[in-house]
């Protein structure tokens, strides 16, 4: 869809048009849905979120102003609540200061090679079970920023928007989560090349 096209809904579910709001539900709801399974890993939660969002849509979407993109506004609608319910649920297994103190000291950090492996290894239903369980794994001021941009491929302009943070704090934190993953999935492939080894 155009952005004006996007304007005119946003426009016309403002002034109350029932139709254009559930346009703009049709339009958004995969994208909201599968952002609030990326954060929170339960099909459940997710509908939740994706229902709590376009009720906190339509309660708010007169104070929308148009100065951001809609898209932007409602992503960090979506981004918020799923951050809310992983704290109401403390499913965060590692502190942020577990994260800022290894990650801030590049010098002191290995970080292990895997590049190597084929890519249909990496592909395959163990590795993304270990992938999930290490995403899972982060705190959720580096898993919201990791899924946003590399997830949802957002920018980084757009991922700061959506979490109210500087685009500086989007860069570092990404490049924590970044770090900690490869390293969290470097110990899957070194375990998995021993067993390899006759």
């Amino acid at each position: 869809m155009e952005k004006s096209d996007n304007r005119e809904l946003v426009r016309r579910a403002k002034a109350g048009d029932e139709q254009a709001f559930t346009e703009l539900v049709n339009l958004y709801s995969e994208r909201i849905y599968n952002l609030a399974l990326r954060i929170l890993r339960r099909r459940d939660d997710a509908a939740d979120v994706l229902q709590e969002t376009f009720i906190k849509v339509l309660e708010k979407i007169h104070t929308f102003d148009g100065r951001a993109d809609f898209f932007t506004w409602l992503y960090r609608i979506a981004t918020n609540l799923s951050l809310m319910k992983l704290r109401r649920d403390r499913r965060t297994v590692l502190s942020d200061e577990d994260i800022e103190e290894k990650f801030d000291r590049p010098d002191t950090t290995t970080i292990h090679e895997w590049q190597a492996r084929p890519l249909r290894e990496m592909l395959s239903a163990e590795f993304r079970r270990h992938l999930d369980a290490a995403v899972d794994s982060l705190p959720e001021i580096y898993r919201s920023v990791f899924i946003l941009r590399d997830l949802e491929n957002l920018s980084i302009k757009e991922s700061s928007k959506i979490l109210g943070i500087t685009e500086t704090n989007v860069k570092v934190r990404l490049k924590r989560a970044r770090m900690y993953l490869r390293e969290k999935l470097a110990e899957y492939m070194n375990e998995v090349s021993k067993e390899e080894i006759p």
